[in-house]
C-alpha cells in the first residue's frame, strides 16, 4: 500500500509531499521530517484515506507481522 504525507518545511508556505511504498518507509520518513523540524500536514493513502500518525503505527506494525520473518 502506498502513502503520501505532506509535509510544511521551515519557513515556508508551500506544502510539499513525499511518497512511500510501505507503512514502515512512512514511519521513517516522518521520523526524519520531524527531525529537520517539519510539520507534518497529512498522510494518505489511497485504499485508507486521511490517517493520523498514531494509525500508520498501526498499519506498520500490522505490516511488520505479516512479512516473512528472516533466519
Amino acid at each position: 500500500m502506498s502513502y503520501t504525507i505532506g509535509f510544511q518545511a521551515k519557513n515556508q508556505k508551500a506544502v510539499l509531499a513525499t511518497e512511500a511504498a510501505t507503512a514502515n518507509q512512512a514511519v521513517a520518513i516522518i521520523a526524519a521530517l520531524r527531525q529537520s523540524a517539519d510539520e507534518i500536514k497529512f498522510i494518505r493513502s489511497p485504499q485508507e484515506g486521511d490517517m493520523g500518525i498514531e494509525m500508520l503505527l498501526l498499519l506498520a506494525k500490522e505490516e511488520a507481522e505479516e512479512m516473512p520473518q528472516r533466519a
